[in-house]
């Protein structure tokens, strides 16, 4: 069975490893095979948070031929906070769905 192991160091920017593995290997097992725990000296495997084609998934969860399994990063900022200072530097007015009208248009339009 066929599988792809996938890893981004940063913004638009991914690693990916084709694995080859026997039938009923688990994620683990791909993460483990495709060599990623030795190139990155810092990862953990413990603390790794894992996926199938986006969706997360546990370290013993078994794939299927051709599944994308994908190793993600921790977040470093939670998204609602880095939207709130968006929002506060920007100001109300320049912000949201109606923030930029026609010339002439009515409010809210």
């Amino acid at each position: 069975m066929k599988v792809v192991v996938m890893w981004s160091p940063g913004p638009r920017e991914v690693l990916e490893w084709p694995v080859a593995l026997p039938e009923g290997a688990t994620l683990g097992q791909a993460v483990m095979a495709s060599g990623l725990p030795d190139q990155l000296p810092d990862f953990e495997p413990d603390d790794a948070l894992l996926g199938v084609w986006g969706r997360k998934a546990a370290w013993n969860q078994p794939l299927r031929e051709g599944d994308r399994v994908e190793v993600y990063r921790p977040l470093r900022v939670d998204p609602k906070v880095a939207r709130r200072e968006r929002f506060t530097k920007q100001g109300a007015r320049a912000a949201g769905l109606f923030s930029k009208r026609r010339p002439g248009g009515k409010p809210g339009y």
